[in-house]
């Protein structure tokens, strides 16, 4: 869950985006990926670092969805309407804090812009508080195979101190459900690093999940930053694991979701064996974008939404954050672009090797002559054998796994460029 660092370019004017469009347009038959944000949540929880607006008003909702078709209309028009998109992914916020009509509607305005093929993997996140058995059944005939749930913590005492209580029958109630329904995958979201998380209660939270028998699991780290997001101030600091205290809870996620027979995958990802992303990781082809881990390399990702981040034509493109900021330059007529970077080929390249080594844990000695400064950093970490580098490449040790997500911090500039940086369910 990891927030946004602006790059520190100057943002993208109307012109450079609608440069890039072009260059999509022209590019008729490439993978395309379409992200949407839903900046709405029932209340706010306190770990949270998401961008998000807590709102009661239905007529809100409405307005956003307006907005959103505008938005859709504007970027379809100059790229082609109803372009096949391989994969769709709503995320928030809270997607399912729309009511049924509402989330109808989303799925209309969509297949009004774009086609949702045979092939295509549409996927959802949602709070287990706001899913009901119905609502499950819309959802999933509306197309999504796919969901996820933030489960976080099963601790009461630590989900009292992150404003987020949620039983476990009420979780294994829900999962059930989703079972049920039909749904093709279901991931469960975990959080390290929260206050009043011990060992032993972290544990109780990993056996419970495992019970449940997801087809994933994603285990995020916490990241207390109330200079940026106020709300967490109401977080004490008194009751947060120290850091060593931190990354035993996340060994000890990684040794109980291995022992139970699921793959870590990339940074924070578990995973049966026979999931794609497993195979690719082991075929040295898994990659990571700004909607999650993916088996294709060259997926465009188109995103709409305020704080959606595309990335299009190696170029990283965030829209305006705020959602009465986003809807007011679509009501002028404007894209909604708050920055963008177009990457040069020396930054492709660089990109490119950084996200191989992170997601496929070795990087070939071709690609290695790509890094920067990286490179020294690394020799460094050979040293202490968290890598090991030959002729052949770089490889990642079984310790050194757990520098990745400190390499990753390092470059957010240049890849975790968006607050969409998280487990997205990629195909």
């Amino acid at each position: 869950m990891s927030s946004l660092r602006s790059p520190g370019d100057t943002p993208f004017s109307q012109m450079q985006y609608l440069d890039v469009l072009d260059t999509l347009r022209q590019a008729p038959d490439g993978n395309l990926a379409v992200y949407i944000h839903v900046p709405f949540c029932h209340v706010r929880c306190l770990y949270c670092a998401c961008d998000t607006t807590v709102t009661h008003s239905l007529e809100k909702v409405d307005q956003y969805l307006d907005a959103l078709e505008r938005e859709m209309d504007m970027v379809t028009e100059r790229i082609g309407r109803r372009r096949p998109i391989q994969q769709l992914h709503i995320g928030g916020g809270t997607p399912n804090h729309l009511n049924e009509p509402q989330l109808a509607r989303l799925m209309e305005i969509v297949e009004n812009h774009f086609t949702l093929t045979p092939e295509s993997c549409a996927s959802i996140e949602c709070n287990p508080r706001r899913a009901s058995a119905g609502q499950l059944e819309l959802i999933h005939g509306l197309g999504f195979e796919r969901v996820s749930f933030g489960v976080q913590d099963l601790n009461l005492d630590v989900q009292r101190a992150i404003g987020r209580v949620q039983s476990l029958n009420m979780v294994r109630d829900v999962f059930l459900t989703a079972r049920q329904t039909g749904f093709e995958s279901i991931n469960l979201d975990l959080v390290y690093g929260l206050p009043f998380q011990t060992p032993r209660g972290f544990q109780a939270t990993l056996d419970q999940v495992l019970d449940l028998g997801p087809d994933r699991v994603a285990c995020f780290s916490y990241a207390h930053d109330p200079a940026r997001r106020p709300h967490q101030h109401a977080i004490n600091t008194a009751h947060l694991p120290t850091p060593a205290e931190k990354l035993a809870l996340f060994h000890r996620a990684v040794r109980t979701f291995t022992e139970a027979g699921y793959r870590w995958v990339g940074l924070d990802l578990f995973v049966l064996e026979d999931d794609e992303l497993y195979e690719a990781q082991v075929d040295g082809r898994l990659y990571r974008n700004s909607l999650g881990y993916t088996t294709s390399t060259d997926r465009q990702v188109l995103a709409f939404g305020p704080s959606g981040t595309a990335e299009l034509a190696d170029a990283l493109i965030r829209n305006e954050s705020d959602l009465r900021v986003w809807q007011m330059r679509l009501n002028n007529g404007q894209f909604p672009v708050a920055w963008g970077r177009r990457l040069d080929e020396a930054d492709r390249r660089r990109r490119q090797a950084l996200l191989h080594l992170m997601c496929n844990l070795q990087l070939p000695a071709s690609s290695a002559a790509d890094l920067d400064h990286e490179y020294e950093q690394l020799c460094r970490k050979a040293e202490q054998g968290l890598v090991e580098i030959s002729e052949e490449g770089i490889r990642v040790t079984p310790q050194g796994r757990y520098i990745l997500h400190g390499l990753c911090s390092d470059q957010d500039d240049l890849i975790d460029s968006s607050s969409q940086w998280r487990f997205r369910m990629s195909s």
